[in-house]
């Protein structure tokens, strides 16, 4: 009894050990989901982002980014500030989620949208990284490949 105990007990470390081990000092962002890869006109794109940090003090930018396989001068940068409000806990978890409009080429750009070619679909991929407050920046997370349908 007092064996099956103890190996409870070393497993319990074991398992708390390694789950501790996913936060580290800089952010980690990890692809959870994307609602689609073809994204028409008037349609939303969002992609769920998990953000995982061990002092929780990634109330700084998330910048993304758009790049196109088929009309490179459309492809886009651009920061996201976190809001303050979001909590500075240890061992922070959290689901971002980054939505984008395909507006179309005749309808008005609101940021952030999913801007297309003028001419033709867009093939890209979009990519997202993050720094949290002490400078830290996070790996560069590049999504599958999506097509924005033009109008």
């Amino acid at each position: 009894m007092k064996a099956k105990i103890l190996i409870l007990l070393v497993l319990a470390v074991i398992f708390n050990s390694c789950n501790k081990d996913k936060y580290q000092d800089k952010p980690q962002l990890t692809l959870k989901s994307v609602n689609t890869s073809v994204v028409n006109v008037g349609s939303v794109l969002t992609f769920d982002i998990e953000v995982t940090d061990k002092q929780g003090d990634i109330q700084d930018t998330i910048w993304w980014a758009k790049i196109s396989s088929s009309c490179p001068a459309n492809n886009l940068t651009s920061p996201v500030v976190v809001p303050s409000a979001v909590p500075a806990t240890k061992n922070f978890k959290a689901t971002f989620d980054m939505s984008f409009v395909n507006h179309g080429t005749n309808l008005p750009n609101i940021e952030p949208s999913a801007v297309g070619c003028r001419t033709k679909n867009d093939t890209c991929t979009f990519k997202f990284w993050m720094k949290d407050l002490a400078n830290n920046k996070s790996d560069t997370l590049t999504s599958p490949i999506i097509v924005i349908i033009h109008s």
